[in-house]
């Protein structure tokens, strides 16, 4: 298990072992993938990260990360990897999310993209996302950097 704390100074806790904080997680959050570029999507007011959110009365968290990828970036899922799961206890509350990998085979146009303004194509992630002010909180905490380690030890892409 990995701790750190967050952009916020939350606490952390992240594993890549199957399901260590719930088997059933209220959030996800989905490392994308579109011909061999990175997918993310545009926040309106955190900037750019890649797709998640809250999982659904009566869905699954694999449908609900589908599901997101769909609503924030129009792409069509091909192949979703479990990757591992984080918990932040926060001031409030505590969150735990899953983690996913995902190929995605398809982007299709659509009229609306919710909270966000879309989707965002890169061939490469900035070396020092944190400092870079266009992205969100979210892709600047230990998450992040561990997933695409995990991503590489996998070997689910061939460069992170």
């Amino acid at each position: 298990m990995i701790v750190f704390q967050d952009y916020y100074q939350n606490q952390v806790y992240l594993s890549f072992a199957d399901h260590p904080f719930s088997k059933e997680p209220k959030h996800v959050w989905t490392i994308c993938r579109y011909h061999h570029q990175w997918l993310l999507t545009d926040h309106c007011r955190r900037g750019l990260e890649f797709p998640g959110g809250k999982v659904e009365e009566g869905e699954t968290p694999e449908q609900a990360a589908i599901r997101e990828v769909r609503e924030e970036t129009g792409g069509v899922v091909d192949q979703l990897i479990y990757l591992g799961q984080y918990k932040v206890e926060g001031k409030g509350q505590t969150i735990i999310k899953n983690i996913y990998y995902a190929n995605v085979k398809e982007l299709i146009k659509q009229h609306s993209y919710l909270e966000t303004n879309g989707p965002v194509l890169l061939e490469q992630l900035p070396a020092h996302i944190a400092d870079d002010r266009r992205f969100s909180f979210i892709m600047k905490d230990g998450v992040l950097e561990h997933s695409l380690q995990e991503i590489k030890k996998k070997r689910l892409i061939e460069s992170v």
